[in-house]
């Protein structure tokens, strides 16, 4: 009973942080609540005793979402200005995140110390559900984890081709223009009559 209602607890906060991502206007509230959205989903993984899984979440998802959130600033061109401006306006939902963040730690903690009534079916001895998961995507899942690998490879390619635009405001170098560069076009010796001071 316990272990279902801190799966429908985690699962209600990930069904509406999903829904805050998507249907919020502020590209920082959307980064905030997918945050929140992987750690209840990090939180699933650990019901489930796939502690590998939820650290690669965690670690991965959640450690690297706050870089690609800058890489998407950059790349549209927030004026920072204006975010500095409203930046009060962000302490609700980061608030609100956090408190719910810290209430998802103190589910597991708990659930964990519950003992047998919160845990599920304990697994066989030498069991191991990272072995499990790379016999399965290596094998049964070969095909799909190419492809997404395929994918996730054009997203890159792309954001790569998107950053590197000609943009009209952005000063450029050009090493081919500058080693080409002679010395009469930079430098011009001027002769002038020597001036004596009266004393």
């Amino acid at each position: 009973m316990t272990q279902t209602l801190i799966f429908y607890a985690f699962a209600a906060i990930l069904v509406f942080a999903a829904l805050r991502v998507v249907t919020t206007r502020n590209p920082v509230h959307a980064a905030l609540w997918l945050v929140l959205s992987f750690f209840s989903a990090a939180g699933i993984w650990l019901l489930l005793q796939a502690e590998f899984l939820a650290i690669a979440l965690v670690l991965v998802y959640v450690g690297a979402v706050m870089v690609l959130f800058l890489f998407v600033v950059m790349m549209l061109d927030v004026n920072f200005e204006k975010l500095r401006e409203r930046f009060r306006s962000y302490i609700p939902v980061a608030a609100t995140v956090g408190i719910l963040v810290l209430v998802e730690m103190t589910l597991v903690i708990l659930g964990s110390y519950l003992g047998e009534r919160a845990a599920p079916p304990a697994a066989a001895a030498g069991y191991s559900n990272t072995k499990a998961l790379g016999l399965l995507i290596y094998t049964d899942y070969a095909y799909p984890f190419e492809i997404a690998g395929f994918i996730l490879l054009v997203a890159i390619v792309a954001a790569i081709a998107l950053t590197h635009r000609r943009r009209p405001k952005t000063k450029h170098q050009s090493p081919s223009a500058q080693i080409r560069v002679r010395r009469d076009e930079r430098l011009r010796i001027v002769h002038m009559p020597a001036e004596k001071r009266e004393p």
